[in-house]
């Protein structure tokens, strides 16, 4: 939910904000987000969210809970999640990511207070409601470390590092003494999904079948299906079609190539096939598109 790249094993690389600092600080809009949903990724950052108006749905590991204005989320490292509104409603928020290794100035420290968070398997996330004592001190640092971004530069490094330890000791506490923080065995199926849509990002180029995607899995195409739905509410092929169309919006943007080599770069054989869903998804031609993505460029 911030500015990234989608790599191909569907990690992210994450372009930080602070000099030599692994910390991000952004404020988006659901609506920047082709059909206000966000493609499924996962990262080692620490992420959180908070909500400054309306709302939207955060998926993580097929679990979906709703962030409402005012509401904050805190998700652990290496989960696969995506915001989204089916709704088409807007949502203004905040995100916050930085790497684990940003709490790492005490071994000692690390090592007792950090790690068994991160290890924690049954600790997927935290909903942090707006009201509550914790949410409320949450939302807090959260707009304080945002009201430091126009100024990301070393001399208000320290200050972002130090909220970052002051909102970590609140998770921690909120977590120690709870069934939360017990370990569980992981679930396969998650690891068979994050193996499935890696495969799609890394071989979107080619003529990808259902059956496919399954082997990338070791699953049924039956199993590959449900493991979508579940986790993505999408279709194997829909989600295919989506992370293709999103690559060809960039090409299109970015590149010179043509209608007919933009399609062929994303897995397309046929120009018309790939101008029919492209219409039907942005309700625009390629072409058009481009134009107007030529246009808004010029305009700065």
């Amino acid at each position: 939910m911030i500015d990234i790249e989608i790599m191909q094993d569907a990690s992210e690389i994450i372009h930080y904000d602070f000099i030599n600092i692994p910390l991000a600080i952004q404020e988006r809009l659901l609506s920047s987000f082709t059909n206000y949903r966000a493609l499924c990724h996962w990262h080692e950052d620490i992420e959180c969210i908070h909500i400054i108006d309306g709302e939207m749905h955060y998926d993580i590991n097929g679990k979906k809970i709703l962030l409402k204005k005012g509401d904050n989320i805190f998700v652990n490292t290496k989960q696969l999640h995506f915001g989204y509104s089916n709704c088409k409603k807007e949502c203004y928020f905040i995100v916050v990511l930085f790497h684990p290794d940003l709490l790492k100035c005490s071994q000692k420290i690390y090592r007792q207070y950090v790690k068994p968070v991160l290890k924690c398997t049954a600790l997927e996330y935290l909903h942090l409601k707006e009201g509550t004592e914790l949410g409320t001190s949450v939302s807090e640092i959260l707009m304080q470390l945002f009201k430091l971004m126009p100024h990301c530069s070393q001399p208000y490094g320290y200050q972002a590092i130090g909220l970052l330890y002051t909102l970590w000791d609140l998770i921690f506490n909120s977590v120690k003494d709870s069934t939360q923080f017990e370990n569980i065995e992981k679930d396969t199926d998650i690891e068979t999904q994050r193996l499935m849509v890696s495969y799609i990002y890394q071989n979107y180029q080619e003529n990808l079948t259902l059956k496919d995607i399954a082997a990338a899995g070791n699953v049924c195409r039956n199993k590959c299906c449900k493991l979508f739905q579940k986790y993505l509410q999408q279709s194997p092929i829909d989600f295919l079609n989506a992370y293709r169309l999103e690559v060809s919006q960039k090409l299109l943007k970015e590149t010179s190539y043509s209608i007919t080599e933009v399609a062929a770069a994303c897995g397309y054989n046929y120009i018309s096939y790939y101008s029919k869903i492209f219409y039907k998804k942005f309700g625009v031609t390629p072409s058009t598109f481009r134009k107007k993505a030529q246009a808004a460029a010029d305009t700065f």
